[in-house]
């Protein structure tokens, strides 16, 4: 059955409509918003995994380059396989709204797909495939507790701006995708240009209210055209089993989860689980995965209780109270700069390494091609847990965490005209016991001060987490693994001591309102001012001059009429310039070169030999040119490369001269002095005026 519903969102029309393609999908639809188009598809399989203790959902999303009109500029002419960074962040930005609200006991196969068939240059089709995704799954037989929108917000001149077009993105100081149902903000993710808690807390909340009347035409949708849902029964709790497990685990219980060492912690938990399942394995044969299940679900509950009753944290320390943290800097002798980074058991080394404008990243997008001279890598080994595991590629939680570090560290970046280095951050997480990202933002800041990049200011975050037991709400400042598990809420926060830079907050439950939010921004900013405080005793500003190893980059401005002989014929000139001084040269239409060179030395002496080429003739001055030319009325001389003058007989010599050829030679060196330019660039030359001088 064909249903389209539509909407009005930030001045544009936001259009969706099903039943016209891919019917044979669960549920499917066509989002539309100016003239980028979304086909977004939600399909489950029949049957349950019998083996699944989570929810079996993947979010795809993928971006055609035919959708604008291109082809792609890879080998084969097509999309390659692996997803692009922006389409991973795009899944993750879909699933985690997503995932809290499927009923409880579903453990179907459940795939998400997006696919960009059109984008214009104005509407990001991100968004789309999020709304997309909620209608799909809405209008499914998946039985998904929906819907959800999502809408951007930006700020500009003081005013909060919804959906806001990439043009205006590029002046605006708030970037965030607001991600909510009906009474609740699910999801908060963006960047920040240094702007209050009260300014964030506004955008939220604005985009909350704007994000309405897309929930409105989901629901219109769903009731005109939706399936009816799967049920599921959710597996009913063995009673007699769960006493048993409470009985056997209860008392031993308190002492696991009040082990300060996670290392320790975590093998007492596992002995502690074996004993109560060796203790019912022969009554309970066939319950092995049930007991495990019981007993987690006692860890959590009992964890919770410790906290909300007793105002206890598993490590000891008071709610809003900030683990013991280490820092230093120059950890690594040959690297550009680098810092060592701990927070309890949280570690991580952090390294930049400064390049030219030939090592900054090429992206193809829909967009275009795109040079990024800003790069953050974050890798977390299996070792930082004490794990075995194959290490392939960066997961998408590894893209996820080094993207949220690139916001927060991005907007105290110099600007490229004062600092043309590309710049990398790898940061090696080497232990880990939560808010490793944060970690990385810390340590990120310190090796750029370390290496002498001019950021505008420190840079520190902080996880905060959240729980809520009927009226009783506890945050808590910079939490720990187990403490972001059994939680409701992963808030992450990173900032200056002026403002906010970056945030991405997932909240698992409803009724988290506007007060507990600014409650846990407050606090979150309290924990952040003590974590920049701690970085200070390391290093509280980049140092004066870039390390002694790191390359060296000079820049000077000659006339763009000059290009062509600095380039030279077929780039004879410059390659062989490059190629002399093992340097790098880049050479913009406005007539900027920069050079970029291992050492001072040989970029000065690239200086200096690029002033001799490009170099323009002077008025007054005086030269030492070479004759080129003799004619019966004067001689040519070339008094720069590329650069002649007109030495007039009359111009040689202080009495009559009968014959050039009598007073200079070709091949000879001579003083001149430049009389005159004139409008044509002709340069009149005098050999006379020079002896004079």
């Amino acid at each position: 059955m064909y249903k389209k519903v539509d909407v009005e969102i930030g001045g544009r029309t936001l259009t969706i409509e099903t039943g016209r393609i891919a019917k044979q999908a669960g549920g499917a639809v066509m989002v539309t918003y100016g003239e980028t188009v979304v086909l977004v598809t939600a399909t489950a399989a029949k049957e349950a995994r019998p083996d699944a203790d989570f929810l079996p959902l993947t979010v795809e999303y993928q971006e055609r380059f035919y959708a604008v009109g291109r082809i792609p500029g890879s080998f084969f002419r097509r999309e390659i396989g692996r997803p692009t960074e922006k389409e991973t962040l795009t899944c993750r930005f879909i699933d985690r709204p997503l995932r809290p609200l499927f009923a409880e006991g579903y453990q179907n196969e459940t795939q998400v797909i997006g696919t960009v068939l059109s984008a214009d240059k104005f509407n990001d089709p991100d968004l789309l495939a999020m709304i997309g995704a909620s209608c799909a799954l809405g209008i499914s037989d998946i039985p998904f507790l929906g819907p959800i929108a999502g809408v951007r917000v930006g700020l500009i001149d003081g005013e909060y701006i919804l959906n806001p077009t990439h043009e205006q993105q590029e002046v605006s100081r708030l970037d965030l995708i607001v991600a909510g149902t009906r009474n609740a903000v699910v999801m908060v993710e963006g960047g920040v240009d240094s702007l209050s808690e009260e300014e964030v807390l506004g955008g939220i909340f604005f985009g909350h209210e704007k994000l309405q009347p897309i929930l409105e035409i989901q629901e219109e949708m769903r009731i005109a055209v939706g399936k009816a849902k799967m049920v599921v029964t959710p597996k009913p709790v063995n009673e007699a089993l769960q006493s048993k497990v409470n009985e056997l685990a209860s008392q031993e219980m308190r002492s696991v989860i009040s082990t300060v060492d996670k290392m320790e912690r975590g093998e007492k938990n596992k002995e502690l689980q074996h004993k109560v399942i060796d203790a019912l394995q022969e009554s309970y044969p066939d319950s092995v995965n049930e007991i495990k299940s019981l007993y987690k679900d006692l860890n959590k509950r009992m964890m919770r209780e410790r906290i909300v009753r007793d105002n206890a944290r598993i490590d000891g320390r008071a709610m809003d109270q900030i683990r013991p943290i280490e820092c230093e800097v120059s950890t690594l002798p040959m690297v550009h700069g680098s810092a060592l980074f701990t927070r309890g058991e949280t570690q991580a080394i952090v390294t930049v390494t400064l390049g030219s404008g030939d090592d900054e990243q090429r992206v193809e997008s829909l967009s275009g091609m795109a040079s990024n001279p800003f790069m953050l890598h974050y890798n977390f080994p299996p070792y930082c847990v004490g794990e075995v595991r194959f290490m392939r590629g960066p997961s998408r939680r590894d893209i996820g965490h080094g993207a949220l570090a690139t916001r927060a560290i991005k907007a105290v970046l110099p600007n490229r005209d004062d600092f043309q280095y590309t710049i990398r951050i790898v940061s090696e997480v080497t232990e880990s016991n939560g808010s490793s990202s944060m970690a990385t933002v810390c340590g990120g800041s310190m090796a750029l001060m370390d290496a002498g990049v001019p950021i505008k200011k420190p840079v520190a975050g902080v996880a905060m987490g959240l729980i809520k037991e009927d009226d009783k709400v506890i945050i808590l400042s910079d939490i720990l693994g187990d403490e972001d598990h059994l939680g409701d809420m992963d808030f992450k926060v990173t900032g200056t001591d002026e403002g906010i830079t970056a945030l991405q907050m997932d909240i698992k439950i409803d009724g988290v309102s506007r007060d507990i939010m600014k409650r846990a921004l407050d606090q979150a900013k309290a924990g952040r001012l003590h974590v920049l405080g701690k970085m200070t005793e390391g290093i509280s500003i980049h140092r004066p001059e870039l390390p002694k190893h790191a390359p060296k980059i000079f820049s000077l401005q000659i006339n763009p009429d000059k290009i062509r002989d600095l380039i030279g014929p077929g780039g004879k000139m410059i390659k062989a310039l490059s190629a002399d001084y093992n340097v790098k040269i880049d050479v913009e239409d406005s007539g900027k070169v920069s050079i970029f060179a291992p050492d001072g030395d040989a970029a000065e002496a690239v200086v200096d030999k690029i002033k001799s080429i490009t170099e323009e003739a002077e008025i007054g001055r005086i030269y030492l040119g070479t004759v080129v030319k003799i004619v019966d009325f004067g001689a040519f001389v070339q008094i720069m490369p590329g650069t002649d003058g007109l030495v007039h007989i009359s111009e040689l010599d202080e009495g009559r001269v009968e014959n050039v050829s009598d007073v200079v030679k070709e091949g000879e060196q001579i003083r001149v002095k430049v009389l005159n330019i004139d409008q044509r660039g002709k340069i009149r030359l005098s050999r006379k005026a020079a002896l004079a001088e």
